[in-house]
Parts: structure tokens; sequence; C-alpha cells
């Protein structure tokens, strides 16, 4: 594995990661690679936002629902087939390449920057 080119320190500031717990899962039959759609709220400011998420080999919907996840939330809107996804939840792939989620250690308020 290899670095990345060097970035300003500005450019990574600019990007904004926040808290929010997933609400709802819904089947997204449409997608290429299987997927769930996440709809997630960020609290009051920024509201509930839409995610497709590849993250169906690890997780179901009834596990999912109530979890706090980390996002990214000003990437703008990105259309993946019939959905418009709001934000990109993070993760990072196992051993295997299947997702897994990025998470808090403790529950934060919905919203939350990452810092």
């Amino acid at each position: 594995m290899t670095i990345r080119d060097t970035i300003a320190f500005d450019q990574f500031a600019s990007l904004d990661m926040r808290i929010g717990t997933i609400i709802e899962v819904i089947d997204f039959p449409e997608a290429r690679i299987p997927a769930w759609i996440l709809r997630i709220d960020f609290g009051e400011k920024i509201g509930i936002l839409k995610s497709s998420a590849r993250i169906t080999d690890h997780y179901r919907p009834e596990n999912l629902i109530g979890r706090q996840v980390i996002a990214a939330v000003n990437l703008g809107e990105r259309q993946v087939g019939p959905v418009n996804s709001q934000c990109l939840v993070l993760g990072t792939p196992d051993e295997a390449g299947r997702i897994v989620l990025l998470s808090v250690e403790r529950p934060v308020p919905n919203g939350q920057e990452v810092s």
C-alpha cells in the first residue's frame, strides 16, 4: 500500500465529516453491486440525508437502525442509479474487500463534527 500525494491541510479541513444515526434502511434492487439506501439523521441543522452504501455483506437492516456512522456531508449529490446519494458513509475494506463501517466509540449528538 502506498500513501497518496500530499495535500494541503486546508484541503483536508474543507471536508465536512459528521456523525449521524441511521433511521431507515431501504432495499436497493437496482444497484449493480449490492447496496442499501440509508436514511441518516444528522441533527437539526443538517437534517436527514440519503446515502447508497455497499455494506450488505456485513450488515442487515435490523442491525443498522440506530447505529451511528461517520459520513462526509459536503461532497454534493451523486446519482447512483435511481437514487440521489447526498452523503458518503465512511468505511474500510476487510481482508476480503467487504466494507466495514467506521463508527464512534460512544454515542455523540447527531451532526457532531469529526475533528
